[in-house]
């Protein structure tokens, strides 16, 4: 079979960046699963953990200034429940902070800054809901300001930017970019405007780039596509030819088509349940998605991306590694398998080695 049968059609989400790399970064996959099992695993009950709908988990946000009304950078949130700290996390260079996945009933925030008097604030998150904490405001005055606010709905837009923004910090071994898996199974829809903005984090990202020389110098050295020939400027062409790759099927089928089918190019983390169960959802996924209206359906985004993706490339890659429309159809083939891998390897494996990911609450 000609080499070209065997490339992955670009990036088309983080998932495809991640299958792409089985092949090329093989090393670091196998270190992967080797360090996969010192690990501690994430306990079912946090994993898996489902919650009855009246007892469902919600959030809590808003945004840390100091008196002259700037941001505050890096101040101290600790979530408290009982006297007892619950989690912490530091404002944002926004200066806004997010607690995820929080168990419903009252609540306190102590936030702190170096130079700054200590602030509290108190509420009560109602199940299922979004706290919005109106701007707390850290001073030099001696007294302690204790705020008692009112619950303020977040809009699914301003929720969906505040998830996108924790999506973003998540990487596989701290350097790998794991961008399009939700670990919230309510994550809210993204707006066209957020998926196309996902897609260009995705393709602006310094290791997209690393991936894609590392995938070309693979090439040069086994010599695929060798009407590109070899020195540096057959090394050039083909790192070209890859990273267009991935900017085609990353922006059609991460961003172009699911605006257009109104459906959602994330992998959804399953974690609760039985094994097969596990299984079935992560190679289901290159065929089934969910939609924005959260019902899922038939992935139009992912198989037609990767449809013109491959037919795209017929532009700029060598005339003799053109060989007809079945071609496209099997990379197409090849990419569902592959993305159907990936999926599985997110269901057991990525999570564990993926830092600073937010903990899910403790049934109560």
């Amino acid at each position: 079979m000609n080499s070209h049968a065997y490339r992955t059609e670009g990036f088309c989400t983080s998932r495809a960046i991640v299958g792409a790399l089985l092949r090329t970064f093989l090393i670091v996959t196998v270190a992967s699963l080797s360090i996969a099992q010192t690990l501690t695993p994430v306990s079912e009950d946090n994993a898996g953990y489902s919650r009855p709908d009246h007892q469902r988990s919600g959030y809590i946000s808003g945004t840390i200034l100091d008196q002259t009304g700037a941001v505050s950078i890096g101040a101290e949130v600790r979530l408290l429940r009982d006297q007892s700290v619950e989690t912490e996390v530091r404002s944002g260079n926004n200066g806004q902070f997010l607690f995820a996945r929080v168990a419903p009933g009252p609540f306190r925030l102590s936030v702190s800054s170096s130079g700054f008097t200590p602030q509290e604030v108190s509420g009560t998150l109602r199940s299922g809901e979004a706290f919005l904490v109106p701007p707390i405001v850290l001073t030099v005055a001696a007294a302690i300001t204790e705020v008692h606010v009112k619950e303020k709905p977040l809009t699914q837009v301003e929720l969906a930017g505040l998830q996108i923004k924790q999506q973003e910090k998540q990487r596989v071994l701290g350097f790998i970019p794991n961008f399009y898996v939700s670990y919230d199974p309510d994550a809210a829809p993204l707006t066209p405007k957020q998926k196309f903005g996902l897609a260009s984090k995705t393709l602006s990202d310094p290791f997209t780039f690393v991936g894609v020389a590392a995938l070309a110098g693979v090439e040069q050295a086994t010599n695929a596509f060798p009407g590109y020939g070899q020195g540096a400027s057959g090394y050039a062409k083909r790192f070209g030819a890859s990273y267009t790759d991935a900017f085609t099927s990353t922006l059609i089928g991460g961003a172009i088509l699911p605006s257009l089918f109104n459906q959602d190019p994330r992998y959804f983390y399953k974690g609760g349940g039985k094994i097969g169960s596990r299984i079935l959802h992560a190679l289901a996924n290159p065929v089934v998605c969910r939609g924005d209206n959260k019902a899922w359906q038939p992935n139009y985004s992912n198989i037609l991306g990767g449809l013109a993706a491959g037919g795209i490339s017929y532009l700029y890659y060598p005339p003799s590694e053109r060989h007809g429309a079945s071609l496209v159809f099997q990379n197409a083939g090849i990419r569902i398998g592959e993305t159907a891998l990936v999926g599985v390897l997110q269901e057991f494996i990525v999570r564990k080695l993926t830092p600073h990911l937010p903990v899910r609450p403790s049934p109560e």
